[in-house]
């Protein structure tokens, strides 16, 4: 009884902040303040086990990916759709999905968990797999040397119960699948062509190795990046090759998707479905903030977040150019905004609109680049109206760079209420 109050009274928080707009986090904080164990109690008993998707990057688009195949494959996934990944998120997706008595009706569960609360979430609810999609040098402030990032990943990973799929193209993951392996748990790896690699000019971004780079890569990778173009990617699985749609273009996108039918295979333990893996991707809209565009007064603005330094890389590399409106919003949920004068702007050879309380510091980034930008506008609704005002002399939708939160708020004042994208 006491789950089933803890989870009525959850429900209310969650038509109190849907009504706001916002506050997903907050349902999943009441119900685990109410019933600390309350993952194992819901999530620890469905039939396939549970899936972790973690790494500095991709972990949002990999796990939507996931669950997409695993669906067309007739799979029921609980998941985390809503990006909250780290406890009072996971919480929230409970609360969200499953009833008053602590039943959930799924066959699998695929959460994407933050690197950091990755040891802490495993406590609460044992992972049977872990999938980790890179080590790329991420928010400093928060996590400090990648190294501190590599010891997160592979207390995670050492508490998957049957095993953990790797990106082997990133050399500091072959060193964790090495150091998990000889612990005892089984490895699996995906690979990615040099073909493939370089098809971006800015390659896989990985961390700098900092230790001994002596271990060998999985010789039989479950599956491999063979090429990328554009929205396409084919990947080759066992000995099959399938070319599937991507949301975005870009080569980290190409990744995540085979990292997803990686670890579908994995899980499955039988040969894939083409026509479903086909369907799956077709159907992939982006994930919000991550080339996911939304309207607004009739405008559409394209999203793309900022989380740090190889994540702006590689999603502005992937623009294609020439970049009529673009609008910059960045606020204090990226405290040090100071790596931005490492990243290569390729296709923004202007900006229209600042906004957020870290416009000046994109504002002097710009003069230091010779690129010209126009208004600074440091409120968000504001920049949002008058972004909307800008005269066009096509339909390209407005370009807007932002971080998280500036992310959030644009999405809430657009009139999506829910990160799930539901109006």
């Amino acid at each position: 009884m006491r789950l089933f109050w803890a989870l009525l009274v959850s429900r209310i928080a969650r038509v109190a902040t849907r009504l706001r707009g916002g506050g997903s986090a907050f349902p999943g904080w009441v119900l685990l303040r109410l019933v600390p164990d309350v993952l194992s109690r819901t999530l620890g008993s469905i039939p396939g086990g549970v899936i972790f998707v973690t790494g500095s990057n991709g972990k949002s688009t990999t796990t939507a990916m996931l669950s997409s195949v695993l669906a067309e494959h007739g799979v029921r996934v609980f998941s985390n759709p809503a990006g909250g990944n780290l406890p009072q998120g996971l919480g929230s997706a409970v609360v969200a999905q499953c009833s008053l008595f602590g039943r959930v009706s799924a066959d699998i569960a695929v959460l994407e968990v933050d690197e950091a609360y990755g040891p802490q979430i495993a406590a609460l609810l044992r992972p049977d797999w872990v999938v980790v999609t890179n080590l790329q040098v991420d928010q400093l402030n928060r996590f400090g040397e990648p190294e501190n990032v590599y010891q997160m990943m592979r207390t995670l990973a050492l508490r998957a119960k049957r095993g953990v799929l790797v990106n082997q193209a990133d050399p500091n993951l072959v060193a964790l699948a090495h150091e998990v392996l000889d612990a005892g748990v089984a490895t699996h790896a995906v690979d990615v062509s040099q073909d493939a690699i370089a098809s971006q000019s800015h390659g896989l971004v990985a961390a700098p190795v900092f230790f001994e780079a002596s271990h060998t890569p999985d010789s039989n990778p479950v599956a491999v990046l063979e090429s990328t173009q554009g929205s396409e990617a084919a990947i080759v699985l066992g000995d099959k090759a399938h070319r599937v749609t991507l949301p975005s273009p870009g080569l980290h996108y190409a990744v995540d998707a085979t990292l997803a039918l990686g670890a579908t295979a994995l899980v499955l333990g039988h040969e894939l479905d083409g026509q479903a893996i086909s369907r799956a991707f077709e159907r992939q809209a982006p994930v919000f903030g991550r080339g996911e565009t939304i309207v607004y007064r009739g405008r559409e603005i394209s999203l793309t977040m900022m989380k740090n330094l190889p994540s702006l890389q590689v999603n502005v590399a992937a623009l294609e150019g020439p970049l009529e409106i673009v609008w910059v919003a960045v606020d204090e949920g990226t405290p040090d905004p100071s790596w931005i004068f490492d990243v290569d702007l390729g296709p923004i050879d202007h900006v229209d609109v600042l906004s957020g309380s870290k416009a000046a510091q994109w504002a002097l980034f710009l003069e230091y680049r010779g690129i010209p930008y126009g208004t600074i506008v440091e409120d968000t609704a504001e920049a949002l109206t008058t972004v909307t005002r800008l005269s066009r002399a096509t339909d390209e939708p407005v370009r807007a760079i932002v971080n998280y939160e500036q992310m959030m708020l644009i999405r809430r004042l657009a009139g999506y209420k829910e990160l799930e994208g539901a109006r």
